[in-house]
This record gives structure tokens, C-alpha cells and sequence, in this order.
């Protein structure tokens, strides 16, 4: 996995997130209540307060809680829930080790449905329904990992030349669009709410 990715709009957080399946990962589990450009900026903070150029999900598992919630709550913190999500990304490392032996790509590496893909991303601690499919799409439309059916696993996200989620974003125009969606179905969901219905 080497590509390179716009979703921190940070070229060395991109690089990163570009390059390991892990910080991937990382920054699509810390991408929830706070702009995405912050959450997908996360794994290089992380990496850089561990003195590492990547994240290890060994290390991380095997990390003091406490340690690793007060390297998360450093100032900038990385999210801004940042000891709950310093358990979340432990949780996700600690399944990786006892799952995958630690390898983050070994989630996706060698799977030929989409189905199954979606599966497994959805087991994966802190991923629910939404955020495997948006991460199926991101890994579909810009990771090159297409297994057959991928789209269709992926729901809406997967469709082509859409504008829902980070899966989407390739730079600075396609995140205005991105945005100016999200703000579209939060109108959408305020006048229902208003209205009733």
C-alpha cells in the first residue's frame, strides 16, 4: 500500500495514511465528532509522540492505558474525546494482534468478495455498519483493493463519482463537495425533525 491519499490535508499525515494500513485504519475509527481533516491527521500525531515514523498495533496493544490516554490528551489532543478514543484505538490494535498477528492489511489482503470484506471491517472494534462501508469505499476508490462486488458491499458509498465521505475526497474541491453534502442531509434531517416526520 503506497498511494497518496489527501484526507488530513497535511502531506506528511497524508503520506502516512497513504502508505499504513494501520494509521488508515487509526484515523477512520478517530473520524467521529470532529473535523475530518483533525481525525485523519491523528495517526501521524500518535506516531510522532511514540517516536515512531508509523504506528505498531503490537506496541499500541501492549501500552500502558493510562500512558497511551495521557499521549493522546497532549496538547493539540488528538480528538476530542481523547481518552475514550485512546481505548478505542487499543481495542482495535489488541483485535489486530489476536486476529491478524498485528498485520492492519491482513484485514483485506488476499479477501475476493466484497461481502466478506465488509464483514470483517465491521468486526473490527470501534466500526460499525457505516463506518466499514465508507472505509470499503475509501479502500475500493483509492486503495486499489476492489474484491468482486466491493460497490454493491460498499452501499451508496461505493458509487462512482459521488461526493458522500472521505472515500471521496482527492483534494481540496472534492472535500468542499464532500462537505457541502454532509451539510445537505444535516438540513435535511433538522426539517424532517421540525416538521415531524
Amino acid at each position: 500500500m503506497d498511494v497518496t491519499l489527501h484526507l488530513a490535508q497535511d502531506p506528511d499525515a497524508d503520506a502516512l495514511l497513504g502508505r499504513s494500513p494501520l494509521a488508515a485504519l487509526t484515523g477512520m475509527l478517530l473520524d467521529q465528532q470532529i473535523p475530518m481533516e483533525w481525525a485523519f491527521k491523528g495517526p501521524a500525531t500518535i506516531a510522532r509522540r511514540l517516536g515512531a515514523d508509523d504506528l505498531d498495533a503490537r506496541e499500541i496493544a501492549a501500552y500502558d492505558p493510562e500512558a497511551f490516554a495521557a499521549l493522546l490528551s497532549d496538547k493539540p489532543a488528538v480528538h476530542r474525546y481523547p481518552g475514550s478514543m485512546a481505548g478505542r484505538i487499543q481495542q482495535l490494535c489488541q483485535y489486530l494482534v489476536e486476529r491478524y498477528d498485528g498485520d492492519a492489511e491482513a484485514v483485506w489482503r488476499g479477501v475476493t468478495d466484497g461481502e466478506e470484506l465488509r464483514r470483517r471491517l465491521e468486526e473490527l472494534p470501534g466500526f460499525g455498519k457505516q463506518k466499514a462501508r465508507i472505509f470499503l469505499a475509501l479502500l475500493g476508490k483509492q486503495l486499489g483493493v476492489r474484491p468482486t462486488g466491493w460497490r454493491e458491499a460498499a452501499g451508496a458509498y461505493g458509487e462512482e463519482e459521488s461526493f458522500r465521505s472521505v472515500a471521496d475526497i482527492t483534494g481540496p474541491e472534492s472535500l468542499a463537495r464532500v462537505r457541502a453534502h454532509k451539510q445537505e442531509l444535516k438540513a435535511a434531517a433538522k426539517a424532517a425533525k421540525k416538521s415531524g416526520t
